[in-house]
């Protein structure tokens, strides 16, 4: 598995980026032999206090889990962020066990080498202008839509940490899109079907 550690305004040494590498290698041979990256971040925490570490790692084509943590120091900062994929990862497994009958877990293979998304940033309004009624466009990123139930489409947003997730329905074959609400439930578009 590539891991790749960088500081944004911390400089990440030898000894952290030892046991980064020493952590995620176990967590991706105890779950997922062939897991394809990880992006292991580390910055200064909440109002420049302590140390702050978010966790991006690509386990497989599609499964995509992000984790953070804050702490004092560096290490416990990492901890924190690697206890939340690992245990992303134990939920994960458990539901594939559970929704395969207990049949053992098969992993899809894994994505090409150096899978990345596309990424433009494009040019903001004058600060002088007023604001208008259409805001600038920040990014715009490229993702492959997964095929999935509605059920694994809610367990891949679980996973994701994400706010909302577009999929494509296994069932109806219709783009439908589940996402948090703001009160904690899930909730789920669907396109009005023709008559």
């Amino acid at each position: 598995m590539e891991i790749r550690v960088s500081g944004h305004q911390v400089n990440t040494g030898d000894a952290l980026r030892a046991h980064v590498e020493e952590r995620l290698q176990g967590i991706a041979q105890k779950y997922f032999a062939r897991a394809i990256a990880s992006h292991v971040t580390f910055g200064r925490g909440p109002r420049d206090n302590g140390f702050s570490c978010d966790i991006v790692a690509h386990v497989m084509q599609g499964l995509i889990l992000k984790g953070s943590g804050n702490a004092m120091e560096a290490h416990p900062a990492f901890d924190e962020a690697a206890e939340k994929i690992e245990r992303q990862l134990r939920r994960y497994m458990r539901r594939l066990k559970d929704h395969k009958g207990g049949a053992p877990v098969e992993t899809a293979e894994p994505a090409e080498a150096g899978y990345q998304a596309g990424y433009t940033v494009f040019e903001g309004a004058d600060e002088e202008s007023e604001v208008s009624d259409h805001p600038a466009i920040v990014a715009e990123t490229r993702v492959d839509v997964p095929d999935a139930s509605v059920s694994d489409a809610v367990m891949m947003l679980d996973l994701r940490n994400t706010n909302a997730l577009l999929f494509k329905n296994s069932g109806t074959g219709s783009f439908n899109m589940v996402y948090r609400r703001g009160d904690g439930t899930i909730g789920w578009v669907e396109p009005q079907r023709a008559a």
